[in-house]
């Protein structure tokens, strides 16, 4: 077991990222700990973060990431932290490689996991990549405009993704995933208002076919230019949860307006915490975590050269 640390950032994806730079920039002894599954490694390319005209692919943003934080001494390690417990006023952190860490405090920026369509895993990174299916209509429904778009989900989530879909094509189809689309009356009103056709489940196995994506429903097999899955996702709070942190209904952890969880020195940022899902929004949590995750350090001790 090492000597304590001052902060353990567990994720390494755009707000893990971001935090690590300030902490190391605070001259703080951080280590980054990474699972490998950040969601910005699925993005063919993304064209709303700023100062990168033309696009840049997630990977690639990623790396640039990691690149510059190695110039402050922060190197990105493989690994799962499957267990986090409090002793006193600092952490124990295990690893399932064996690793110990002890820290005297603990940024979570895990992410989540998007729940996917019924497609095998290899044809789904295909389709990834090329834009045939699609998860956040923020980040690209500019992509989609005036293309073929199918919408698989029910309930609210499904009929919310259809709604602002509309704002960019006619064409758009929600698919219920498995028998019923469960809508409201009021709901069903404003998609017929909209043109937006309902279709439902459940929905077989999806395949590439030439520039489409087909969905085979109980209707028959339907072509798209893009699928939106709006399935949900899993959040990847259990570790703080797992400590008494307070999370919300869909397990999103909750945070003050400087990233503090309940739980006195863990800190979350980014998609683990209920907000908008976008690369610039974790990176500016990110910065407002390390910042905050410094000055709660200086409180405790002498910070000096």
């Amino acid at each position: 077991m090492s000597d304590s640390i001052d902060c353990l950032v567990i994720g390494g994806g755009p707000a893990g990222m971001t935090a690590a730079i300030y902490l190391a920039r605070f001259h703080l002894k951080v280590r980054v700990i990474d699972a490998g599954h950040s969601r910005v490694t699925w993005i063919p390319r993304t064209h709303n973060h700023a100062g990168y005209p033309g696009g840049i692919p997630g990977t690639e943003l990623l790396d640039k990431m990691r690149e510059q934080a190695a110039e402050f001494g922060i190197e990105v390690e493989h690994g799962l932290v499957e267990h986090i417990e409090k002793q006193g006023d600092e952490f124990e952190a295990r690893t399932a490689e064996g690793d110990v860490i002890r820290a005297r405090s603990v940024l979570l920026a895990t992410g989540v996991v998007n729940k996917g369509p019924p497609i095998s895993p290899e044809l789904h990174d295909v389709a990834m990549r090329r834009g045939l299916i699609r998860y956040c209509p923020i980040c690209d429904g500019y992509e989609v405009t005036d293309k073929r778009v199918g919408v698989i989900g029910n309930r609210t989530h499904g009929y919310k993704e259809a709604v602002f879909l509309r704002t960019y094509t006619r064409d758009v189809t929600l698919i219920a995933p498995d028998t019923d689309i469960e809508l409201s009356d009021e709901e069903h009103a404003k998609l017929d208002e909209l043109g937006v056709e309902r279709v439902g489940g459940p929905c077989a196995s999806l395949r590439i076919e030439g520039e489409c994506i087909v969905v085979p429903t109980p209707k028959g097999e339907m072509s798209f230019d893009s699928v939106y899955p709006a399935l949900g996702s899993v959040i990847r709070s259990e570790l703080a949860i797992a400590l008494g942190a307070e999370g919300s209904e869909d397990g999103c952890l909750v945070v003050d307006d400087h990233q503090r969880t309940s739980v006195p020195g863990l800190y979350a940022a980014g998609d683990v915490v209920k907000g908008l899902d976008q690369i610039s929004h974790a990176m500016g949590e990110g910065g407002v975590a390390a910042t905050t995750i410094r000055n709660d350090l200086a409180e405790k001790m002498v910070l000096a050269r």
